[in-house]
């Protein structure tokens, strides 16, 4: 069994993804508290569903990319075998994750996207930096930033561990709270072999749209 927050269609509004249809699985629990996360929700609420209802209502929705997400979807060891069956049925398979649990036991063919925190987020000391060992040149590290601080902390963090040379990069400014044209400048300003990014789904919809 494992605990699911929802399943949905939308189109993937963040990684070098975004805009393509995707089926999210949200599970339900996570370790960190972000100061300003969105999905606080999924802290706590959900349903249990076994691992065959899970995978026929991701079926239904006839689409090929599938992110897992969360909260932390690392807390539940169901997600292991959750990953491995929509491998083999053919799906191609995003995992969304804090960056504080181990990336070790999740699948080689997943693509991996690893949010390492930074100063502003009042977690970025649970960061496991042992996971920088385990990234494949598919995955994704995702930094969002909140001030300029953030900006200046994360470009040192690129740059000290060398992530250009094992994985992408996306710089993800918090919504409503540092300014795209800012992040342009100061990305520009230093040539960082990075990728911009917001939050798609936000602007189409709000800040605050569930299930979409």
């Amino acid at each position: 069994m494992i605990k699911i927050n929802e399943i949905y269609l939308s189109v993937q509004g963040e990684s070098s993804h975004t805009g393509l249809p995707c089926v999210f699985v949200r599970l339900t629990g996570c370790n960190l508290r972000c100061v300003w996360c969105d999905t606080a929700y999924a802290f706590h609420e959900g349903k249990n569903m076994s691992l065959d209802d899970a995978l026929r209502e991701v079926d239904s929705f006839g689409v090929k990319l599938v992110e897992i997400t969360g909260g932390e979807p690392l807390m539940q060891d169901d997600v292991y075998p959750l990953m491995d069956r929509l491998i083999e049925k053919k799906y191609k398979v995003m995992l969304e994750t804090g960056g504080s649990l181990s990336l070790e036991k999740v699948p080689r063919d997943v693509i991996k996207i690893v949010d390492f925190k930074c100063p502003g987020s009042g977690e970025h000391e649970k960061n496991n930096l042992d996971n920088l060992k385990l990234l494949a040149p598919h995955d994704e590290v995702k930094f969002v930033i909140l001030n300029r601080e953030d900006y200046e902390w994360s470009r040192e963090f690129v740059k000290k561990y060398k992530i250009n040379e094992s994985a992408h990069i996306l710089f993800s400014p918090v919504f409503e709270k540092l300014d795209l044209k800012d992040m342009v400048k100061w990305i520009l300003e230093d040539r960082l072999p990075v990728r911009l990014q917001t939050q798609l789904h936000k602007v189409i919809w709000s800040k605050d749209a569930i299930g979409v």
